[in-house]
């Protein structure tokens, strides 16, 4: 019997079908007052997308497919239907301005398909950043200076496809990594969107991203951290995790609305880094023995002082893997748990699970030591002081610009000073400093106004070292190894301060700075700014980025330190001026 395959007919007729019902809807759309659009081919914004429920959308016959701040394209078969409407005022109400588009069946079709991105995203993907490991090796091959990733970003601009935007979030990453980076920032401004890389302690302007690419750059960011995606009034945060073949790099993103749009900062952690030591932190021999005794002691407080991003944490933990061993319970409390350290019990702060709730739990848990990640307010200074107090050994930080300036913060949040002293054992201070790249540091005279503050510096030293007629000091230059900058690599300058006798007596009869420090200076412990300069003379970093992280005594009032003019090295001057004009 003779069969009729009508597949190829049927299909034509549904072709034909979709192309009338497209011409149809192109010649209504204006008479009915609406901008006629077609999705397909179109890029569907997944925030926009996730604005309107699947649900919704397939029943009304309407989408989201953009959304700028608070304005929502929508496209919609019948705009003037009455339940379309009363659902385009609801949106109305949520605070969206709306353009209505009229479109084609088949446009819808190709819009709702976009929901399984959302639903697979998110039930399956959020939280893991599924990326390419021979991509992101290939790229950082590629990547020797930070000139290179805006070089790739330009090439991978022309690419108009879904492809793009995962390429270039693969090369911010990929850019990160290959010139180690600690932060990555994504700044909306009037002008355009700026992405910076922080390495070394300095943010640095890598590239400027498009307006289209950033829109769907945040939302792949926000999806892949578990933010809400519709949501940019509120800061939120986030972490995820991706695989570059050779360790597992998780991502800190954290998120905050501003006047042009969302900034994004993403810090990258490395899981895998638990190899903390006393060696790494560079300690000067003075302070590295104290510190090695009052780690010895049973109980007491050992607090580490100073801003964001001076390595306190760092310390922390080269302090725990020091005293960590069989027969010791460790018990730490972070926000967030930054690095995995095997053999301790590491908890994170959470909604229910405060510094000051969590710390306290701790203290039923039998623990030898415990590490508080910050002390913040009074209940946590407290609980810290009672359980040093109690038997405890405990590690924590403050935000001080200075190791005296902990003992006022404390008293500043509610702490009795006539209990410190049965329950504080040390306070460090401590910064982080650049070093000087060794392949390319060009050495110099140092003028006179170096030599007088040098000098200066030196006569308060505890243990001064001899400083010639004609000092030699280096500053950076730049070249390959060190991505220009002149610099490579960082390491800490400290101070600290003893809770002995007199310093005790200073603290409870009068705990201002300048009588603190006069206190404690029989301890023999160089200050920061002498440690600072001693690094400086053995050619270890430059007196100009130890003026940009502390405050040096100057001796001519308000006079910042004369850029050096020597003969024997010709630095490019206006590197380093435009290089410090985006320090934060």
């Amino acid at each position: 019997m003779l069969k009729f395959d009508d597949n190829y007919s049927n299909a034509k007729l549904t072709d034909l079908y979709t192309q009338e019902e497209e011409r149809l809807i192109q010649t209504n759309a204006p008479r009915l007052g609406f901008e006629y659009i077609n999705l397909r081919g179109l890029t569907i914004d997944p925030e926009a997308l996730g604005i309107i429920p699947e649900q919704k959308a397939r029943a009304l016959q309407i989408v989201g497919f953009n959304v700028t701040q608070h304005r929502l394209s929508v496209a919609t078969k019948q705009p003037t239907n009455p339940q379309v409407q009363a659902y385009l005022q609801e949106l109305q109400n949520q605070q969206y301005e709306l353009t209505v588009f009229m479109c084609s069946t088949a446009s819808l079709s190709y819009a709702w398909s976009r929901y399984s991105d959302i639903t697979d995203s998110t039930a399956e993907k959020k939280g893991v950043f599924e990326i390419s490991v021979n991509d992101i090796n290939r790229l950082m091959g590629m990547i020797k200076h930070k000139e290179d990733v805006p070089k790739i970003m330009k090439s991978i601009s022309t690419i108009n496809n879904t492809r793009r935007v995962s390429e270039t979030l693969e090369l911010i990453f990929a850019g990160g990594l290959a010139l180690d980076a600690s932060d990555i920032h994504i700044e909306p401004e009037e002008t355009g969107i700026r992405l910076r890389y922080r390495f070394d302690g300095v943010l640095h302007d890598v590239a400027d991203l498009e307006n289209y690419i950033y829109g769907r750059l945040m939302s792949r960011l926000k999806l892949l951290s578990g933010m809400v995606l519709n949501s940019k009034a509120e800061a939120q945060d986030g972490r995820f995790t991706f695989d570059i073949g050779t360790r597992e790099v998780e991502v800190r993103s954290s998120v905050i609305p501003g006047a042009i749009g969302e900034s994004i900062v993403m810090r990258l952690l490395d899981p895998s880094l638990s190899t903390f030591n006393m060696d790494r932190l560079q300690l000067n021999p003075y302070i590295e023995e104290v510190m090695r005794r009052e780690l010895k002691k049973p109980n007491g407080l050992i607090i580490t002082t100073g801003p964001t991003g001076s390595g306190k944490t760092t310390a922390l933990y080269a302090f725990l893997q020091e005293v960590h061993s069989e027969g010791v319970k460790i018990i730490t409390i972070e926000n967030p748990v930054e690095y995995k350290l095997e053999g301790i019990v590491q908890t994170q702060v959470g909604d229910d699970y405060t510094f000051a709730t969590g710390l306290r739990a701790i203290l039923r848990q039998d623990p030898d030591i415990i590490m508080i990640g910050e002390i913040r307010d009074r209940e946590v200074a407290e609980t810290a002081i009672h359980a040093a107090q109690t038997g405890h050994l405990v590690f924590s930080t403050l935000h001080t610009n200075s190791a005296v300036a902990g003992f006022a913060r404390l008293i500043d949040l509610g702490i009795d000073p006539r209990v410190m002293g049965t329950s504080i054992n040390l306070i460090l201070g401590q910064r982080l400093v650049r070093l000087l790249c060794q392949d390319c540091k060009g050495a110099y005279h140092a003028t006179t106004e170096e030599t007088q503050l040098i000098t200066h510096v030196m006569q308060g030293h505890p243990h001064p070292i001899d400083i010639p007629a004609q000092i030699t000091l280096y500053r950076n230059i730049g070249c390959e190894k060190c991505g220009g900058t002149g610099y490579r690599g960082r390491a800490g300058i400290f101070e600290g301060v003893i809770m002995d006798d007199a310093v005790e007596e200073a603290v409870i009869r009068d705990p201002r700075e300048h009588i603190i420090v006069e206190a404690a200076k029989p301890q023999g412990i160089p200050s920061m700014v002498e440690d600072g300069i001693e690094k400086v003379l053995k050619g270890i970093t430059s007196l100009r980025e130890l003026e940009r992280v502390i405050e040096l005594p100057y001796l001519v009032a308000g006079k910042p330190l004369a850029s050096p003019q020597t003969t024997s090295v010709a630095p490019d001057e206006a590197t380093d001026v435009d290089f410090f004009t985006h320090v934060v």
